[in-house]
């Protein structure tokens, strides 16, 4: 084995870049470590002819950009609508990750690193083909818990500050037994050691909310995995968006974790030569096809020995990212390519007969580089994450209402709300009880004006959540039941504070009843109305998962209530009777009405068109019914949703 420090070999004449030599002790304690310092179970990650496939639709193939279909089975035969065509992510990558080490996976866009990745995280567990083994055994719960998996996409709560949000993630998976205080060190541990201090009171923000700037942004994705001491970290391009000097700083960061006994895997697009030179191990791909594995210091001479050396000094990772594009500088030619495809078939039919058989067998033997099977996390250690269902509860209902109080109560927001009930309460001035027509008209503006609105809003909750949900629950932060009631129990002061406002203001201006006693029925039935119609939103967009298609659904819905509520149509064909029953609308307005002339309306009206309505009792038990109705489907439809 060459010595630290060594040449390597550019090739031609004299092509020789030297690296200094990686630092051969961690570096000296920080405030982290004491964080960081407690017992961590060492893991060894194997990964043999892993292999992934995804079936998509001719036409989605032929779009540019279009997102693939339906993820099949690798290798299976999973049916769809439409002609379909299979496309190959990866095609049997093999290596191994080891405690104490950095493996680097490189290569161009496209090449399949974000998938691996996402299988070597457990992300894509049971879809893939080939093994994986976590300390010699497959991947169980207790290792799914030891792994922090940062995704290229930095998935956060916008609305949150940095502090904020790492001290919900440490409240959250931090064992239940450390006292608060522990916690709150710890989150500012991690804030210390990313260097995350002069931003710590500022927003995370997001592409539409101004906030940390990108990088500051990333290193909060790593701190959030941070806190919970993994044995294993996976990242995905966590230096994208840093300069060349944070970029070096991070993955200091990183390889001082992973020689404390930590097993550290990470994709990087483009590293700089000094970022390289902290990579133990390097797995290069190409189009799915693995190109190299082997130690980082390695790859020069190898690629050399195969016929592959540049003609001038040259960041190492460049070199190799460039021959996974199948470009192949030449000593006499520096700027002349080879064949792409020559190239890359070259690269694959030398890694198949000479480096492949050997990893391979290493493997097999349980003994690459000294790798030894460990034994899975103690039981302790691996509900270290958990907490009680009702601490879950209230960490995630405090974390709703820190988040969502600035949505709720925008200027738009409220003049949204404000300027139609002054609209609506000017055109219904003082209007006379006897003015029986006018009456139901405002009447109904209201029941139709708050449908809308509460279950237009709800439709988008779930569908912006959806990524924060899904990383969180992949990485065993709570229950989705605990999430949903935390939900539930945050829009009650956040979307019921603008209806009562609404509903004085309308209340008053117009003269409407004013008895206290239907003052505040009035106001029990436009609140109760609000949450059946916010109900609708929720579960079309939890069924949906797609914010512009539940729109466009729950205004059709919506109009077809609006049709049937019981002000434009009083004699309803028998054939179209029923649907009027399935209407909330019509029970909020039936309510109103009970309300507003305590049942003397039927006396008000033509016989025909009092006869056959619901009475207020069942109004009531069709809007109860109605509101745990809409929030059980929606329950169900994100259970569906994938980790």
């Amino acid at each position: 084995m060459p010595p630290n420090g060594q040449d390597l070999h550019g090739g031609g004449r004299g092509g020789v870049v030297v690296l200094p030599p990686p630092p051969s002790s961690p570096p000296p304690p920080s405030k982290m470590d004491c964080f960081l310092s407690s017992v961590c179970t060492p893991l060894n990650l194997q990964f043999i002819d892993v292999a992934y496939r995804v079936k998509v639709s001719t036409t989605a193939a032929a779009a540019k950009g279009a997102p693939p279909g339906r993820i099949s089975h690798a290798g299976g035969t999973g049916g769809g609508g439409g002609a379909q065509e299979e496309r190959t992510i990866l095609k049997g990558i093999t290596g191994e990750a080891r405690p104490g080490e950095v493996l680097a996976v490189l290569g161009p866009s496209g090449s399949g690193k974000s998938t691996l990745l996402s299988i070597l995280g457990g992300r894509l567990a049971g879809r893939h083909a080939g093994t994986v083994l976590a300390g010699g055994r497959a991947p169980c719960r207790a290792v799914q818990r030891r792994t922090g998996f940062v995704a290229q996409d930095d998935v956060l709560h916008p609305h949150l500050t940095v502090r904020e949000t790492l001290l919900f993630c440490a409240m959250l998976r931090l064992p239940a037994s450390s006292p608060a205080a522990a916690k709150a060190a710890a989150a500012e541990a991690v804030i210390a050691e990313l260097g995350l201090a002069p931003c710590a009171d500022t927003i995370v923000g997001n592409a539409f909310v101004r906030g940390v700037s990108g990088g500051e942004r990333k290193r909060v994705s790593i701190g959030h995995e941070l806190l919970v001491n993994p044995s294993l970290l996976v990242l995905d391009e966590p230096t994208s968006g840093l300069d060349s000097t944070a970029a070096a700083r991070l993955v200091a960061t990183l390889s001082s974790l992973a020689r404390r006994g930590r097993t550290v895997v990470m994709s990087v697009h483009q590293p700089s030569t000094r970022v390289y030179r902290m990579f133990d191990s390097v797995l290069l791909l190409a189009e799915g096809t693995c190109l190299y594995f082997g130690a980082g210091r390695d790859a020069m001479d190898y690629f050399a020995a195969v016929g592959f050396s540049p003609a001038f000094h040259v960041n190492p990772a460049d070199f190799m990212l460039d021959l996974a594009n199948g470009f192949a500088q030449t000593e006499y030619d520096n700027c002349n390519a080879a064949d792409g495809g020559n190239v890359k078939q070259s690269l694959i039919s030398s890694y198949n007969r000479v480096l492949a058989p050997r990893v391979k067998a290493s493997i097999n033997a349980g003994d690459v580089h000294g790798g030894e099977q460990q034994p899975p996390p103690p039981a302790s250690e691996s509900c270290s994450g958990c907490t009680s269902w009702s601490n879950q509860f209230a960490i995630l209902l405090r974390r709703s209402l820190k988040e969502r109080r600035h949505e709720a109560f925008t200027s738009l927001r409220l003049f949204q709300i404000i300027a139609p009930a002054l609209v609506a309460g000017a055109m219904w001035w003082r209007s006379s009880p006897a003015a029986v027509g006018d009456r139901m008209g405002l009447l109904f503006f209201v029941s139709i004006f708050w449908g809308v609105f509460a279950s237009f809003n709800a439709v988008f909750a779930f569908p912006q959540e959806r990524p924060v949900l899904a990383r969180e629950r992949a990485s065993g932060m709570y229950a989705l039941s605990s999430y949903f009631m935390s939900r539930m129990a945050g829009d009650l002061p956040m979307e019921l504070a603008l209806p009562a406002a609404f509903t004085v203001i309308v209340y008053l201006m117009a003269g409407l009843n004013p008895s206290p006693a239907a003052f505040a029925l009035t106001f029990a039935v436009i609140l109760s109305y609000v949450l059946v119609a916010e109900g609708l939103g929720l579960a079309v967009g939890a069924v949906m998962m797609d914010a512009k298609r539940a729109s466009t659904l729950v205004t059709v819905v919506m109009l077809a209530y609006l049709l049937t509520g019981g002000f434009y149509v009083h004699n309803v064909p028998g054939f179209m009777a029923w649907a009027k029953y399935t209407s909330f609308t019509y029970y909020c307005y039936r309510l109103l009405i009970a309300v507003q002339y305590s049942g003397r309306l039927a006396r008000l009206l033509p016989p025909e068109e009092a006869r056959g309505e619901a009475s207020p009792a069942a109004c009531v038990a069709a809007l109860v019914a109605m509101f745990f109705a809409y929030r059980l489907l929606a329950y169900l439809a994100l259970r569906r949703v994938r980790t």
